[in-house]
């Protein structure tokens, strides 16, 4: 039984449409949001949603993709690592087709002779190492809050059966603090700024592990509205009713419309397991540069399975790739379209950037369902 179909009821999302541009009305402005999750970027594509949203509603894909936000910085060191005789990366598949700063990626490398896997998570990574026990099979750590408990419950796995030759790139980020980030811009301070962000359309996903309470100070801090949602299309179009009524009413708040699965305290199972592991630290995003406490480094306990350590890997100050702009799309300061690169010299069959490679960038979901 396909549970997610009244939530894409034709009729239900005609009547949240109507409802939205009511409030739109009511409110007098236009507004814009941002959605900070790559789920969330391919449904409202995918479902056809967004040319259906009202002409005084502009939607904005912030820094939501994993791998978009990763830095060049770390996308060199993940190509150094296989580079280094005796190790297999073993990746995701998105990471294969990511341009580093010297535009080499981890399938090109693979076709000169590295070693490079695919895997569905990290647990296969584990088993993979536990395979092959004369070689060392590295990890890269690309994920948000969502994945990052997964990977420190590999980590938990390999050093409860013994498997030494395991070790993980840490590349997660959180995504509070790039929220936060995105708000303390200095064209965010301008309130009547035509790029100004007025409120957030929150990653459901992110929301399961941490509850609503680390997204209070949108709302608190900066006055914005920040909605959690589900990714159907009713489920969208709802969040995006109560963001503009709490506009209108001028009672911003951090509300919640994906009950169904996000709660008020979140995971603290998954919470636990992410934190007896890892601890936050200052990072890079593309795009949005260093960020304090965004990022998730190994305790020191850990230190046996980090892979910077381990295998002498640095993050080197990178230049980014020529031409690429995926850092302003992901802070909303450019569409894809607007880049002179999309669906020219960049597209899915050879990207530019992270944005066009990712299954959830925003370059490749405008290029496969929108703008084109």
């Amino acid at each position: 039984m396909d549970l997610s179909l009244p939530f894409r009821d034709p009729a239900l999302c005609r009547s949240l449409l109507d409802a939205l541009s009511r409030e739109l009305d009511a409110f007098g402005r236009p507004v814009r949001f941002m959605e900070v999750c790559g789920t969330h970027t391919v449904s409202i594509f995918q479902s056809g949603l967004r040319p259906l949203l009202p002409a005084n509603l502009t939607h904005l894909s912030g820094p939501g993709c994993p791998v978009c936000v990763t830095h060049d910085s770390e996308i060199a060191a993940i190509l150094e690592a296989a580079g280094r005789p005796g190790v297999i990366v073993a990746a995701f598949g998105d990471l294969l087709r990511v341009p580093g700063p010297d535009g080499r990626t981890l399938r090109s490398v693979l076709a000169e002779g590295a070693r490079v896997q695919v895997v569905y998570s990290p647990l296969d990574a584990v088993k993979l190492a536990a395979s092959c026990p004369g070689e060392t099979v590295v990890f890269p750590a690309v994920g948000f809050e969502t994945t990052a408990p997964a990977i420190a419950g590999a980590l938990l796995t390999a050093r409860r059966q013994g498997v030494r030759n395991f070790c993980i790139l840490p590349c997660c980020k959180l995504v509070p603090p790039a929220l936060r980030a995105l708000l303390e811009a200095p064209d965010e301070s301008v309130p009547d700024r035509q790029e100004r962000i007025d409120a957030f359309l929150l990653p459901g996903h992110v929301a399961v592990v941490l509850g609503l309470a680390p997204f209070r100070f949108v709302a608190e801090e900066f006055g914005r509205p920040a909605v959690v949602g589900g990714f159907q299309p009713a489920d969208i179009l709802s969040a995006l009713c109560l963001m503009v009524r709490m506009l209108r009413e001028g009672r911003p708040a951090v509300g919640n419309t994906y009950v169904r699965a996000v709660s008020e305290e979140g995971s603290p199972a998954a919470r636990q397991v992410m934190d007896a592991v890892f601890r936050p630290a200052d990072a890079f995003w593309r795009g949005l540069g260093r960020i304090p406490q965004s990022g998730l480094v190994l305790r020191g306990e850990w230190a046996d399975f980090d892979g910077f350590r381990c295998l002498g890997v640095e993050r080197k100050e990178t230049k980014p790739v020529p031409g690429c702009r995926c850092g302003d799309i992901l802070r909303g300061r450019l569409t894809p379209d607007r880049c002179p690169l999309f669906g020219t010299v960049c597209t899915p069959q050879n990207p530019t950037g992270p944005c066009m490679v990712s299954t959830e960038g925003s370059c490749a979901a405008w290029y496969r369902y929108g703008g084109r």
